[in-house]
């Protein structure tokens, strides 16, 4: 360790020397060696601060004295700058730069000398005015004041000159006033010129306006008095000053008239108008000016004897239609009008003379009109009227889709062809006014000895639970009559939007011609009592009168047996869907639910149509539930032997199948089902399913959504003949099925059926059914073109042979086909677009569009579409439903 006392020794000698340099020696320090005969640096001349202008050179210098070699150290800012150098100097100054520190350390070996700290101060470089912000026009009335104003930059002081018209105006400010504005300084031209040591600036040339101080009107010149002959035109003006603008207000006897004008006109005056007072209102925002009050006299016309402008015109009609002639004349009032036919005066006092029910007897007649008044008679040319006979027909459409077989084709239609079924002939030509929905297809009749004659009749069913019989040439109504019960009404929508508001006859009635005296028609309507119950009945109506026939109507009623006991119709759990089948003397009615609310099963029930017992009843899922049966409004189909045919909706079906390869306990859910009639007894006699049943009836993808088919008796290249039906659904497939082998149920696959199309077929789910004509199948799916399939070798060919250029919204559409023959063929579609549209298509090729009802102008052909509509064809006729009638199409008259 060291000696204590040394170590306080030392620190007390540190302390020592730590003092004296404190103290400021000015000499050489004790102790400290200089070079002999050496000198320190001595500054004598300090550094000056410097003021420059931005971009120009500071310099800054210092003298000092000392033994050489002197260096020297500038520092800016406490940054060492510069050179070694008595001078430093800064090239290019920045206005960042002002307020620098700059001071100089002069240094040798005997030491050192700092300078005084001096100030580098550098201003901006002057800039030009600029002007930022020009004057404005500026619009005054006379005696206010007028302010102009500038907004400038650049190097102060700016100095501002005003100038009016050219001469210097104001004082040296950015503002520029004048106190007291007259209108003889309206329009000058005002303008400033700024200016500094730089230059100048001279702004836009604005313009001062003075209005005169408003005045209120004033009339210079009164309306005058105007005596005119009726008929003329009257004409009454004012000339009046003031303050623009000005509003002019005509009255005539007291009464605001004419338009906000300096004249006033009366384009055809009248006697009754003379007379009258007339005079005006001048205003502005100061106030108002009335004129005179003047006279209009209006002197009786001499009388103008009768001038025919339009004569009447031939008329050419059928039977039982009206016939109408129309003439326009001119003449001094009143006119009387006397018509004549073959010489007999007829009609009343009217430009328009109606025969409201024309007979061929007065086919050829003569007709004419005399228009009179008090100075002469004018006679009108004579035209004919020509009657024809009501078109012998021999068509009739008595059951959904014209046949049993549901084809949809009317091969008996001579009048419309390809080449006048068009917009410039074709259109709309009836309207028969209902009482309700109509969701059933017309039916048709010809030749119906009815009403003391013979008639085309066209019969329509309602939601109303009402039948109509229209003669189908007139429109006239024959009957009508409802089904309802006594102290009833039709049913309430049972909570589902598909049927609505009210649910009464919905399915496609049958026609049987040869049933009673004179024919019957069958219905099922659904009705609603005020006791709050739900009746499903069935009734058979004089094609005729209307009238119920004996024994009609009947209670809609059945049970079915289950493995456990028996189930039951419940009417209101149901609503008649599919169309009427009128088979070997039974009436088929098959059933559908309300929505897919339950409880409900797939009934099928058979009536004798001579006594309307129920012969029959039959329930395809009766150990399970659902199996509706709707085929949107499809009707079943069947064949020469008897058979029934048609898709059953979504519901139960029994996969263990016993040892015939039907279900276990008879449950036939979302199947394409063959029944048999055999024994006037119903039982399934064949069936096809497809593999993934289960899945597409728990996903409500089943074959129920569409209508089937059955197809013509078909060969293939090999000479075989093939009995076919095809049907589609929900999954867009197309199946064709063999009816005497349809193919059952396959867990793994569709193989077992005869033709399934899922590619290269629809473009989407099917809620339709399709048409057949000259061996093509045409479908119209949702959201798909309408397409035509051709068939060869007894299959349907794909892709489509044709298809339209437009396509069908929900629910797609359901085609019909009116042919004579094989030739002039056209495919009928009604499209559900909210307004409905009626197109007619080329039956060889469907983009070839021969019509549709939004084509004519005015909405000439406009209809209400309903959702599920299939059109009826007949006797050169297309009938459509709408929710309040039925749309009729034709020749144009």
């Amino acid at each position: 360790m060291r000696n204590p006392k040394h170590l306080l020794l030392c620190a007390l000698l540190t302390g020592m020397c730590v003092s004296q340099f404190a103290c400021g020696y000015a000499g050489t320090p004790p102790g400290f060696k200089t070079n002999p005969g050496g000198t320190a640096p001595t500054i004598t001349q300090q550094p000056a601060s410097q003021s420059v202008t931005a971009g120009q050179t500071a310099t800054f210098s210092v003298i000092a004295t000392g033994s050489a070699p002197l260096a020297y150290q500038w520092y800016m800012n406490g940054a060492a700058a510069g050179t070694n150098s008595s001078t430093f100097a800064i090239a290019q100054t920045t206005a960042g730069q002002t307020g620098a520190q700059i001071y100089v350390v002069v240094t040798n070996t005997d030491g050192s000398a700092t300078s005084a700290i001096v100030t580098l101060t550098v201003t901006a470089a002057p800039t030009a005015p600029t002007i930022t912000q020009q004057p404005t026009n500026d619009i005054v009335t006379a005696g206010q004041t007028a302010a102009f104003s500038v907004v400038a930059t650049g190097t102060a002081p700016l100095t501002y000159q005003w100038f009016m018209d050219g001469t210097a105006a104001g004082t040296n400010s950015n503002l520029f006033s004048i106190a007291q504005t007259t209108t003889g300084q309206s329009g000058a031209q005002v303008y400033v010129k700024v200016s500094n040591a730089t230059g100048s600036a001279t702004s836009n040339t604005v313009t001062l306006t003075v209005n005169a101080a408003a005045s209120t009107p004033t009339i210079t010149q009164q309306p005058t008095n105007d005596t005119v002959t009726a008929g003329q035109p009257a004409t009454f003006s004012v000339t009046a000053t003031g303050t623009a603008p000005l509003t002019y207000q005509w009255f005539m006897n007291g009464t605001a008239a004419g338009t906000n004008s300096s004249s006033f006109s009366i384009a055809q005056t009248t006697t009754g108008q003379s007379g009258a007072q007339i005079y005006v209102k001048v205003s502005n925002a100061t106030g108002n000016a009335t004129s005179n009050t003047v006279t209009l006299t209006v002197n009786p016309a001499a009388p103008v004897a009768p001038a025919i402008t339009q004569q009447p015109a031939n008329a050419t009609v059928t039977a039982g239609q009206p016939a109408t002639f129309t003439v326009t004349a001119t003449g001094t009032a009143p006119l009387t009008y006397q018509w004549f036919t073959n010489g007999s005066a007829v009609g009343t006092n009217s430009n328009t003379y109606t025969i409201s029910q024309s007979t061929l007897a007065e086919t050829g007649a003569q007709i004419y009109v005399t228009v009179t008044n008090v100075v002469n008679t004018a006679t009108s040319q004579t035209v004919t009227l020509t009657v024809n006979a009501v078109q012998a027909s021999t068509v009739n459409v008595l059951t959904y889709h014209n046949d049993v077989a549901r084809t949809g084709q009317n091969l008996n239609e001579s009048t419309l062809t390809t080449a006048n079924v068009k917009s410039a002939n074709f259109g709309l030509v009836g309207n028969l006014s209902v009482d309700g929905g109509v969701d059933a297809e017309p039916l048709y009749v010809s030749n119906l000895s009815l009403a003391g004659g013979t008639h085309n009749v066209v019969y329509v069913v309602t939601e109303n639970d009402s039948v109509y019989a229209f003669d189908a040439d007139t429109f006239a109504q024959l009957w009508h009559v409802s089904v309802l019960g006594a102290n009833e009404t039709a049913s309430d929508n049972r909570g589902c939007g598909q049927v609505s508001p009210i649910i009464g006859i919905t399915s496609t009635p049958v026609i049987d011609l040869s049933a009673g005296t004179h024919g019957k028609i069958f219905l099922v309507g659904m009705s609603l009592d005020n006791n709050g119950n739900y009746h499903q009945r069935l009734h058979a109506l004089d094609l005729t009168t209307g009238g119920e026939i004996s024994g009609s109507p009947v209670t809609v009623q059945a049970t079915s047996p289950t493995t456990s006991g028996t189930t039951t119709f419940d009417p209101k759990q149901y609503k008649e869907r599919a169309a009427l089948l009128l088979l070997n003397g039974v009436i088929y009615t098959t059933w559908a639910s309300h929505c897919d609310d339950g409880p409900y099963q797939g009934w099928i029930m058979g009536y004798n149509e001579t006594t309307l017992a129920q012969s029959s009843v039959l329930n395809v899922t009766p150990n399970g539930s659902e199996g509706a049966i709707w085929m949107a409004g499809d009707g079943p189909a069947a064949d020469a032997s008897g058979n029934i045919y048609f898709l059953d909706a979504n519901g139960t079906f029994d996969d263990t199948l016993n040892g015939s390869g039907f279900p276990e306990h008879g449950d036939y859910g979302n199947a394409f089902i063959k029944i048999s009639t055999a024994g006037n007894s119903l039982s399934v006699a064949d069936y096809f399913t497809m593999f993934n049943t289960d899945s597409e009836s728990n996903s409500d993808e089943d074959l129920g959504s569409g209508g089937e088919m059955l197809l013509p008796d078909l060969q293939d290249t090999q000479n075989n003949t093939w009995q076919l039906a095809v049907g589609a659904g929900k999954d867009g497939h197309i199946y064709v099925a063999n009816r005497n082998l349809m193919g059952k149920f396959n867990t793994n696959n569709d193989s077992a059926i005869y033709q399934e199309i899922d590619s290269n077929g629809l473009g989407g789910g099917v809620w339709s059914m399709p048409a057949y004509f000259n061996n093509v199948v045409y479908y119209g799916a949702v959201g798909d073109h309408l397409r035509a399939f051709s068939i060869a070798n007894a299959k349907l060919s794909t892709p489509a042979s044709s298809l339209t250029s437009e396509s069908f919204g929900y629910p797609g559409t359901t085609p019909s086909i009116s042919a004579n023959g094989t030739s002039a063929g056209i495919v009928w579609a009604v499209e559900n677009n909210g307004g409905g549209v009626l197109h007619a298509y080329d039956a060889t090729n469907l983009a070839t569009e021969l019509y549709n009802s939004n084509q004519a102008a005015n909405n000439r052909d406009h209809f209400a579409d309903n959702k599920f509509i299939t059109p009826m064809i007949a006797n050169g006729k297309v009938y459509v439903g709408t929710p309040n009638s039925v749309a009729v199409f034709g020749l144009l008259p």
